[in-house]
């Protein structure tokens, strides 16, 4: 059993690492906090529950964390992920409640209780963990295996030429967090999966057509760049129909950037490396993150040769295998999709 603990800013790619988390049989979630990024912070809480009971997976705590970066005030991504955050997807409303709770706090308490027993996974802006590792510095040594969506390297940035979208919302809260990792053992640095390799997660219309196929949907599902632009879903079966809403979305956002009718799902990939079912390389580097420079902010810097003299504070993903990432994404949602209109709501039985 792998004891998860998230932080969100759901968001389509977020949503869709939702889904998929939710469809194995070995992860427990033990929180889900939110962060302001795509969508404000309350509109990524209300997101996540939604789409956490959308997957069959209700009483998940779900805790509003902090409503703005450290130092600079908060930007968000409509024309990205939509008004709401979900693309075309209007999901049903949850029943359940966010938590009261501080994001921060629950990190913190949850890894006091369970030292070195629980996985990370931050698909959104650094800010509550910088927070938690604040009120406890030792939080990185507590944790057992964390995994951060963020950054780029040796790829171009999608927010500005060198900075990527999650480290460019609060670059002072990502700086915060690496400093923090400085001089641990290699085993408890940060997996960081960059644009270098997330990038290279290009969904597909196939890949949407395949999913409904899995689910046993008795239409295919088609979301091709020659419909028009906000067709939603007529799928009878709604995580399906859904996702579907939501990345077509994502694709003809991508297609508007001149990227094509693709859509990147760079957080679907680090849920993957959190739960330890796709497959990746790392290496080690010290990670620091620009803060004061207009032209630069939020440009994250490796340095793998040692040339700061500093110890390393994270290992960057270095390769990964996009076509089993999207065998795994097929199978495992889609098989989830296909349970949860039989009835079944339990995730699918251990490999």
């Amino acid at each position: 059993m792998t004891r998860l603990l998230l932080d969100v800013d759901t968001g389509i790619d977020d949503a869709l690492a939702l889904a998929y988390l939710a469809s194995l049989p070995d992860i427990e979630f033990v929180a889900v906090t939110s962060s302001a990024g795509n969508v404000d912070v309350h509109q990524v809480a209300r997101n996540t529950l939604a789409m956490l009971e959308l997957c069959g997976r209700r009483n998940v705590e779900v805790v509003v964390g902090a409503e703005v970066p450290l130092g600079i005030p908060l930007v968000t991504t409509p024309e990205t992920h939509g008004p709401q955050g979900l693309g075309h997807a209007v999901l049903p409303a949850p029943s359940g409640a966010v938590s009261g709770r501080d994001a921060a706090d629950v990190w913190v308490e949850a890894a006091r209780a369970s030292p070195g027993e629980l996985t990370a996974l931050i698909t959104a802006p650094l800010t509550n963990f910088a927070l938690a590792i604040r009120k406890e510095p030792r939080l990185p040594e507590l944790l057992d295996k964390v995994v951060i969506m963020g950054g780029s390297f040796y790829h171009q940035g999608n927010t500005t030429p060198l900075a990527e979208w999650n480290t460019h919302v609060d670059p002072h809260a990502a700086k915060e967090v690496y400093a923090a990792y400085r001089g641990l053992p290699a085993e408890r640095l940060p997996i960081v999966c960059s644009l270098d390799t997330t990038e290279r997660i290009e969904l597909r219309p196939e890949h949407v057509r395949l999913l409904a196929a899995e689910a046993g949907c008795a239409v295919e599902e088609l979301v091709l760049p020659d419909q028009p632009e906000g067709l939603r879903s007529g799928s009878d079966n709604p995580l399906i129909r859904h996702l579907s809403d939501a990345l077509r979305f994502y694709f003809e956002f991508h297609r508007h950037y001149d990227q094509g009718y693709i859509a990147h799902v760079h957080d679907y990939f680090a849920a993957g490396v959190a739960a330890g079912t796709l497959e990746y390389s790392t290496r080690l580097a010290t990670v620091d993150v620009e803060t004061d420079s207009p032209l630069l902010a939020g440009t994250t810097v490796a340095d793998y040769r040692n040339l700061w003299g500093h110890p390393h504070n994270a290992r960057i993903v270095s390769d990964n295998n996009p076509r089993a990432a999207f065998d795994e994404l097929v199978k495992s949602v889609g098989g989830l999709a296909r349970r949860l209109a039989e009835g079944d709501v339990r995730p699918s039985p251990s490999r």
